[in-house]
């Protein structure tokens, strides 16, 4: 029994509750920059290139061969480009906004102020009586 013990012990730490708050939420801003990229960015970027999408940009190494009856008997095989282009705009997004929230979050943070120095210890105001004392 001491084993579950320790392991509510853990997983109710703060810490560990607060990381797996953070992956559910990096979950949904991983959907909604996906969305937001897919159905925004990309529309505009293939525009201002000239209509091109680029999901569906590739480089065919072996093309993809069809029998007499229309049956594939080769399978098309390509380097996926565009999809990597489209995921790496996401990435630098998504690196952008966290580097905002984390610049704001430090910003937000208080410096605490440096505590006072301690006082004198017994031992020296015993002494700073005695050197008080023999100046009279």
């Amino acid at each position: 029994m001491g084993m579950m013990k320790e392991f509510k012990e853990f997983a109710m730490k703060g810490n560990l509750v607060d990381m797996a708050v953070a992956f559910v939420m990096g979950g949904a801003f991983g959907k909604v920059t996906s969305a937001f990229i897919d159905g925004m960015v990309m529309p505009l970027v293939g525009q201002i290139t000239g209509g091109v999408d680029f999901s569906r940009m590739k480089y065919v190494l072996t093309p993809e061969e069809k029998d007499a009856g229309g049956e594939v008997v080769v399978q098309e095989v390509a380097v996926q480009w565009g999809a990597f282009v489209t995921v790496a705009i996401e990435f630098l997004v998504v690196a952008f906004v966290m580097f905002l929230v984390i610049k704001s979050i430090n910003k937000m943070k208080r410096e605490e102020p440096a505590p006072p120095p301690p006082g004198p210890s017994n031992e020296e105001k015993l002494l700073t009586e005695i050197r008080d004392a023999l100046k009279r």
